[in-house]
């Protein structure tokens, strides 16, 4: 009996999947699944799902296996070497449900589903983590201008880091004063006096009249008479 129905249910399959369906031997075949992704403008990923009846089927669950077309261009949001473990776990319950039935179609149209969901899935996730990377650069952009929140914690922060600089920013200001006022007292000598220029013999002839702090020249000149008359 089992036979027979496994006959019946591949010549059903052969009029569905005319195009898609190859036999391997008399129990096994393999059928190839286009995924319809919508607003994908990627080449539509293609699986393979190979069955193979074992001769209770279908009072037994058929043995199912997944792959990729060889030489097939990888799809960006599904990787059947990597999810064919997930997408045949997920095809169990409705492996249960159909026992005792011809159940290949219904698989069939379980797996694509099961793709197309995950993949479409994968996609909106990406495009929701590419927008949250967005927005959260635009948030940095705009702490430049927005500021920092003040609060009791910040002001008292900004208030010691204020009165620091001011403090190094004033000794700062006095030893470039200092350092000029000593460069002034190098390069400017202590001037003399009148007084200081007549002790020392170096009274010049453009000081013919005096110095506010010497002797006039007048006195010195009254001297030298006083002096020759003795």
């Amino acid at each position: 009996m089992g036979r027979e129905e496994q006959i019946e249910e591949r010549e059903v399959l052969s009029s569905i999947f005319p195009d898609e369906i190859t036999d391997i031997s008399e129990t096994e075949y393999r059928i190839s699944i286009t995924l319809d992704i919508p607003d994908d403008e990627a080449e539509p990923p293609v699986i393979l799902l190979t069955v193979r009846y074992p001769e209770e089927y279908p009072d037994k669950a058929p043995l199912l296996e997944l792959s990729a077309p060889q030489n097939s261009a990888p799809h960006q949001y599904l990787n059947v070497a990597e999810d064919k473990d997930q997408l045949l776990q997920g095809l169990q319950a409705t492996v249960e449900e159909n026992l005792g039935m011809a159940m290949v179609f219904t698989l069939v149209s379980a797996v694509k589903e099961a793709a197309e969901q995950l993949v479409v899935e994968r996609r909106e996730a990406a495009a929701k983590a590419h927008e949250e990377a967005l927005l959260a650069a635009e948030r940095e952009e705009n702490k430049k201008f927005h500021g920092t929140p003040v609060n009791r914690e910040t002001f008292l922060k900004w208030r010691e880091q204020f009165l620091k600089e001011m403090e190094e920013a004033r000794i700062r200001e006095e030893e470039e004063r200092a350092a000029e006022l000593k460069k002034a007292r190098i390069k400017e000598p202590a001037r003399l006096t009148g007084r200081q220029l007549w002790e020392r013999g170096l009274a010049a002839a453009d000081q013919e009249e005096g110095d506010e702090d010497g002797v006039p020249t007048e006195d010195v000149q009254r001297l030298k008479v006083g002096d020759s008359g003795a």
